[in-house]
């Protein structure tokens, strides 16, 4: 007896439109897919109160360093006269500086557990089995840690313009500085979402980000300086100075000369750039230069900002090819014996160099935060082939 044959049923579906279905593209990114991972991580933060108490922490200790930086400079420019530089430079410079370094310490927190703790936690997998793209996550990760980063800047503005009222600093100085700083945050937060997708616990992300801010703050201008002998030369310079025969110890008359020596020459020209990926070089640098003689308008502003500025552009303009050992350090007499009134010195003063050297920094800083993204968009592609042991999907 025969068995009777099952029917055989083909079912077809079709694409929407009559096109082909495609793959989700990785790296398809739409405002809808930002705002909605934005809004979800900014959400969560409203609602946390460590956050709250963080700003409120924040805004305080700000302003009590601000008060005291204000307090303790008038006090000990009680005996200063009119003609005096005016302590809002001076001010201004200390709460910008002390900002950034909270930033640099806030900032890390904001962004490296980001995805390591959405995964951890079991809802990072919900956001993928969407149809948000990597990219779109990552993205929305991100402009949600940078807002909170801002939200912090923000608090600090009060105080910084207070410094601003002081006087000596114009409104385009405060303009560079906010966007400067909020560029630096950014990158920070780039940074920290990165080893956020790459290393499994959050404590091991904030370490590794620390390190690596660490790196360009710290580490960098220890190695410019400990570079310094490799970059040292034998060189042939002119060297305004006495005689060489002239007793230093006898009162005999000394007439300045020009004469050709060999010396150990510092060729900073050659490793300045060790120093402009640091983030307080690239917030200093980005300030906008004096009109004339860059060495005499620093050498008259009490800026701790100016000073840094002009401490890198000197460092990039390079050794000097004529060295002044004479002038103001011995009496000049003619041949007569009679006494020559101190003439100006014949070598000209190192000018500092008026190429910027932020946009290098920054530039620098802006690399490793895209490839901290890059590294975050690749680490949450599906499927994903192997995952670290441990990791929990959902």
């Amino acid at each position: 007896m025969s068995t009777p044959e099952t029917p055989t049923v083909e079912v077809s579906v079709a694409a929407p439109s009559g096109r082909s279905p495609r793959r989700r593209g990785d790296w398809r990114v739409t405002w809808q897919g930002l705002r909605t991972v934005a809004q979800l991580e900014l959400r969560q933060r409203v609602r946390s109160t460590r956050w709250k108490v963080a700003l409120v922490v924040w805004f305080v200790v700000v302003g009590v360093i601000t008060g005291l930086t204000t307090s303790a400079l008038h006090v000990l420019a009680d005996d200063r006269s009119a003609t005096d530089p005016p302590l809002g430079p001076m001010i201004y410079g200390i709460v910008v500086f002390f900002v950034l370094f909270l930033g640099l310490l806030v900032s890390p927190t904001l962004s490296a557990a980001a995805i390591n703790g959405d995964r951890n936690a079991g809802t990072l997998a919900t956001l993928q089995a969407t149809l948000l793209s990597p990219a779109e996550i990552v993205l929305g990760k991100l402009l949600a840690a940078w807002v909170a980063a801002l939200a912090f800047l923000l608090t600090s503005v009060p105080f910084i313009l207070w410094a601003l009222a002081s006087g000596g600093v114009g409104v385009l100085s405060l303009v560079t500085t906010l966007l400067m700083l909020a560029a630096v945050l950014l990158v920070v937060c780039a940074i920290g979402l990165g080893f956020s997708a790459l290393v499994t616990k959050t404590s091991g992300s904030a370490v590794l980000t620390y390190l690596t801010i660490g790196g360009l703050a710290v580490v960098a201008p220890v190695l410019f300086g400990l570079s310094a002998p490799l970059v040292t030369t034998t060189s042939q310079v002119r060297v305004w100075t006495v005689p060489t025969n002239w007793d230093y110890s006898s009162n005999d008359p000394a007439v300045c000369e020009w004469q050709t020596q060999e010396q150990q020459v510092w060729h900073s020209e050659r490793t300045w750039w060790l120093l402009a990926p640091n983030p307080f070089v690239i917030v200093a640098d980005a300030q906008p230069l004096p009109e004339g003689d860059l060495a005499r308008a620093f050498a008259d502003d009490a800026n701790p900002l100016a000073a840094l500025q002009f401490a890198v552009r000197y460092v990039r303009a390079g050794a000097a090819d004529e060295f002044d050992y004479c002038t103001g350090n011995f009496t000049q007499w003619n041949s007569q014996g009679e006494l020559i009134a101190q003439p100006a010195s014949p070598v000209a003063p190192v000018e500092p160099s008026r190429n910027p050297v932020w946009p290098w920094g920054l530039g620098l800083q802006l690399l490793l935060g895209a490839g901290g993204v890059v590294l975050a968009v690749n680490r949450l592609r599906i499927p994903t082939r192997t995952l670290p042991r441990g990791t929990r999907v959902a």
